[in-house]
């Protein structure tokens, strides 16, 4: 699989546009670092045909990671929202599935392209800016895509911890899948942030059998 070059000024650029654009769901205005990439990254199988999906892929800083990983033959998509980014994720990352949609219909978007089960999802959404409904919603989405398999991995800025929605997420997490995991701050990331590393979800969260 080829891998894209690293991002330059064109890519911080798109990044702070589709910023300014929906405010309301970008977290950030600098892409992932590849420090930050690795550990959201390390869930990626190395072996097998895997199947592996980014929710929020933004200008595919993590994309890159993770097509370094991917063995031959593995499938890896990325679902955006923000039809600009789609765009300049097509243009600049050929090898890389690009669906336009919203994670909210993860399950769906899915099927359409006959997959049914993923082994990893990895997420860069901005978790604090959605309301209650709206988090339970995309964690529901990504339960019945990994099952009780998969692994999915998503991260939180270190400096907003003390925040009550962070905490809020923080338990939500917990009570939809039965291992979470937190990983060690990396300070190579503007911000510094962390790594939710969750598998196996709560009977309320996988659809009924």
């Amino acid at each position: 699989m080829t891998v894209s070059p690293a991002p330059g000024p064109a890519a911080r650029r798109a990044f702070l546009a589709a910023a300014i654009r929906r405010p309301g769901t970008m977290g950030a205005v600098t892409p992932s670092s590849e420090r930050l990439a690795g550990v959201l990254s390390s869930v990626v199988p190395r072996t097998g045909r895997p199947v592996v999906v980014e929710l929020g892929p933004g200008t595919g800083a993590v994309s890159r990671v993770i097509a370094a990983r991917m063995p031959p033959g593995g499938r890896h998509l990325a679902v955006e929202l923000d039809a600009d980014m789609v765009a300049y994720l097509r243009r600049t990352n050929t090898d890389l599935d690009v669906v336009h949609g919203d994670a909210r219909h993860l399950a769906g978007l899915l099927a359409e392209r006959d997959i049914a089960h993923v082994d990893a999802v990895i997420c860069g959404l901005p978790w604090a800016l959605f309301d209650d409904p709206t988090q339970q919603t995309v964690l529901g989405e990504v339960s019945r895509v990994i099952g009780d398999t998969g692994a999915f991995t998503t991260f939180a800025y270190l400096h907003g911890m003390t925040l009550a929605a962070a905490r809020r997420f923080r338990r939500t997490l917990r009570e939809s899948f039965d291992e979470v995991l937190v990983s060690a701050t990396v300070w190579r990331n503007v911000p510094p942030a962390f790594v939710y590393v969750c598998r196996r979800p709560t009977a309320h969260q996988l659809p009924p059998g």
